[in-house]
């Protein structure tokens, strides 16, 4: 049975090694916007999950509220790949 396209990618990243590598990868895979998309996420990701609220974020990080309010719910309901990824940093930094 084929997987799916998207199996491809994954795989993909999993293979990747280092941040540089990471980071090489996916500015040649997304352009300039996704890119920043995804980081600004991921920003706001953090902060939710460091109790700040919304109108701090949208201060700091330049977040419309519908995205703050879209990452709240992915922390919330989730599949809990956020919250693996802030334990592995906390993990890490300690």
């Amino acid at each position: 049975m084929d997987k799916p396209a998207s199996d491809t990618l994954y795989r993909a990243i999993v293979l990747l090694q280092t941040e540089e590598e990471c980071r090489n990868f996916l500015q040649d895979l997304c352009t300039v916007s996704e890119l920043k998309a995804m980081e600004q996420r991921m920003e706001v990701a953090m902060l939710l999950d460091d109790g700040l609220i919304y109108s701090d974020i949208l201060e700091r990080t330049g977040a419309s509220s519908a995205t703050i309010s879209r990452v709240n719910r992915s922390l919330s309901y989730g599949t809990g790949a956020y919250e693996k990824i802030f334990a592995r940093y906390k993990k890490r930094d300690k």
